[in-house]
C-alpha cells in the first residue's frame, strides 16, 4: 500500500495573486481533505537568497526576477494564509522550478516512506510539470489534482493536465481524490 503525501507547491501570495478567483478554494479543499484523512502535507515554496546569489543570469526564469522577490524578506513570498502550514507540517524551500531542487525533499520523503505524491500548486506549466516529471523518473506514484493546480495560461493548463501529465500519473479532481480516500477508509 503506497504511503501518500500531498505537496502544496508555490501557494505564495505573489503566485496566488495571478490565479482566477475560483482557484484558491480548490487548494484549500485539497489541504482540508489531506488533513482530515491523515495524509501528510508538505508545503513547498520558492525562496532565493538575498540579492539572488543563487540565481544565475542565464537562468531564463530566475535570472531575470527583481532581486527583492522571493527572498526571506519578501512579504509576497509568504504562503497564502488560507493554506498556511499547520503546526507540525513540513515546509521545504526550493530555488528552482521543481519541488526537488535545492533542498532535501527526497530525503524527507524517504524517511517517511512516502512513495505516492499528490500534487497541487501554481503553476501547472512550472512547478507542477517539473515536479511530476521528476517524481515519475524517481519512481514515485504521481497524482495531479487538476482543479488544485493553476496556470496563468489556461490553455496550457488544460493541455498539460489532459495530454501530458495523465501520461506520467493519475489526473483527478480534489472531489474525486476525497471520494477515493473516503472509499479506502
Amino acid at each position: 500500500m503506497p504511503r501518500t503525501a500531498l505537496l502544496l507547491m508555490d501557494l505564495q501570495l505573489n503566485h496566488v495573486a495571478h490565479t482566477p478567483d475560483d482557484y484558491l478554494p480548490h487548494a484549500v479543499r485539497a489541504l482540508g481533505t489531506a488533513r482530515a484523512a491523515g495524509v501528510p502535507v508538505i508545503h513547498v515554496a520558492l525562496r532565493l537568497r538575498p540579492g539572488h546569489l543563487d540565481a544565475h543570469p542565464r537562468n531564463k526564469i530566475f535570472g531575470s526576477l527583481p532581486s527583492h522577490l522571493f527572498t526571506a524578506d519578501d512579504p509576497g513570498a509568504a504562503i497564502h494564509p488560507d493554506v498556511a502550514p499547520a503546526e507540525g507540517e513540513i515546509v521545504v524551500h526550493k530555488n528552482r522550478v521543481s519541488a526537488f531542487a535545492g533542498n532535501n525533499l527526497q530525503q524527507i520523503l524517504a524517511v517517511q516512506e512516502i512513495d505516492h505524491l499528490v500534487l497541487a500548486g501554481i503553476a501547472t506549466g512550472g512547478i507542477v510539470l517539473s515536479t511530476a516529471l521528476q517524481a515519475a523518473d524517481l519512481d514515485y506514484k504521481v497524482t495531479v489534482l487538476s482543479d488544485a493546480c493553476a496556470d496563468p495560461d489556461t490553455a496550457l493548463h488544460h493541455t498539460l493536465v489532459n495530454d501530458v501529465l495523465s501520461r506520467r500519473g493519475e489526473v483527478t479532481t480534489v472531489e474525486e481524490w476525497a471520494d477515493s480516500l473516503n472509499a479506502g477508509s
